[in-house]
């Protein structure tokens, strides 16, 4: 069929119009508020992740997005505030991780959508959401599931760390105790001695870590906590000088030095919240997007730090490894 010249300009015309209508916002640029618990070097693989996936799925940033970011170094506290900016300036949606960052945004605002990136506590148990599949009001997102992966966590150590006898597990005060006590089952499953060690600051890392190698501690598994990976740093620091194996969340921690870690794919999870900012920009609501779990997880082991600690790790855990460090 020969459709005439005109006609065909218009047709492709009217369709580039409606496309571009379903690719952002109606004559405007779609603003979205970011933050971070971490700062942009040490969140800088999650990041990337993010712009990536928003790039897959249209979204440019200084284009047809503008991203307002809000990087807290570790301070929590500086959360509330900046919730209150981002609601101030009336962004479209926020994305954040960890349930200090998204009660002080649902503290602030029940209208503007907030896409949790990562959540490693339950979110039902801590009230965040009514439930996963229906999370109701303005929180959709990501969410972790610690308490089914911890026993693989200990196994994994138990393993790299011969003659494993007595394990510490490092907390962090404000985090979910349930995630503290599906821990030290499963050392006990595992027929090991398990010492629960909380710390509220910076400054508590390095005696708490001395308590732990007094105790006669010969590893060490760190409960996951925004906090932690905010000053990870520090934390595997002191763990070595203390000579202390130890046994992380996220490969971020191995890529720093940390001898272990097993967990999800923090970067994987980042890219896949961009899904949700475009679906929720393109009109859903964020009480109809059901809450996701995980499904890839990685097991990343340096060597470098092995051989420091005198330790030899195993074969049979280097084959499972998704990433190693030589």
């Amino acid at each position: 069929m020969n459709i005439p010249r005109p006609l065909m300009i218009l047709i492709l015309g009217f369709l580039v119009v409606t496309l571009a209508a379903h690719a952002q916002p109606v004559g405007n640029v779609a603003r979205l508020g970011y933050i971070s618990g971490a700062d942009p070097q040490l969140a800088a693989s999650s990041l990337e992740a993010f712009r990536q996936g928003l790039r897959a799925l249209g979204w440019i940033e200084g284009q047809n997005l503008r991203i307002e970011y809000r990087w807290a170094h570790g301070e929590f506290e500086r959360f509330p505030q900046f919730a209150a900016d981002l609601v101030h300036l009336k962004v479209d949606v926020i994305v954040a991780s960890g349930p200090a960052a998204l009660r002080a945004l649902q503290q602030a605002t029940s209208s503007i959508p907030i896409v949790s990136a990562v959540v490693l506590e339950d979110p039902v148990r801590e009230g965040l959401v009514t439930s996963l599949a229906h999370p109701g009001g303005n929180l959709t997102g990501l969410a972790s599931q610690y308490e089914e992966i911890v026993t693989k966590q200990i196994e994994l150590l138990a393993e790299a760390v011969p003659k494993l006898s007595r394990v510490v597990i490092l907390h962090h005060r404000r985090t979910d105790t349930a995630t503290s006590t599906a821990a030290a089952a499963a050392v006990e499953k595992l027929a090991l001695t398990a010492r629960v060690l909380g710390v509220s600051e910076v400054g508590d890392f390095e005696g708490t870590l001395r308590t732990a190698r007094d105790d006669g501690a010969e590893a060490v598994l760190v409960l996951p906590s925004p906090f932690f990976n905010a000053h990870r740093r520090v934390l595997i620091t002191l763990a070595a000088a203390y000579h202390l194996p130890t046994c992380y969340e996220f490969k971020e921690y191995v890529q720093d030095g940390g001898l272990m870690s097993y967990g999800p794919s923090i970067p994987d999870m980042f890219r896949r919240a961009a899904s949700y900012v475009d679906r929720i920009l393109k009109g859903a609501k964020p009480s109809d997007l059901p809450i996701e779990r995980p499904d890839k997880f990685e097991l990343a082991i340096n060597l470098k730090t092995a051989e420091a600690l005198g330790l030899t790790i195993p074969p049979i855990v280097l084959f499972q490894a998704d990433k190693v460090i030589r």
